[in-house]
């Protein structure tokens, strides 16, 4: 027997990437002992834990600014893996940083 994940079925399908700026790509990523990131993409935060390095503009370095697609999609951090589009921690960031006018997708019938 097996038990549905409560967290997946709390994802919201009108919730795209598309419509949303990557606000998850501006969070500190905390690196896990079994992430294998590029070196250059390394940082250390205050307390000396591995991050994803940010770039200049607060975005995640991995991110390309030309299409915001990471370019690390396929080896990128337990956390990024976890932070499933939709989910109750996406909208609540998105939540915050778009306020009331949160985007969602639009589909027509």
């Amino acid at each position: 027997m097996t038990s549905a994940d409560p967290y997946e079925q709390a994802v919201d399908p009108s919730v795209q990437c598309t419509t949303c700026e990557a606000v998850c790509c501006r969070l500190t990523v905390v690196l896990m002992p079994e992430d294998h990131v590029p070196t250059w993409l390394i940082a250390r935060d205050e307390r000396g834990m591995e991050t994803l390095a940010k770039g200049e503009d607060g975005w995640c370095a991995a991110v390309d600014p030309n299409t915001s697609r990471c370019t690390i999609y396929e080896d990128r951090p337990t956390i990024c893996r976890k932070f499933a589009m939709g989910s109750p921690s996406c909208r609540d960031e998105r939540h915050k940083w778009f306020g009331a006018n949160i985007p969602t997708a639009v589909h027509i019938l």
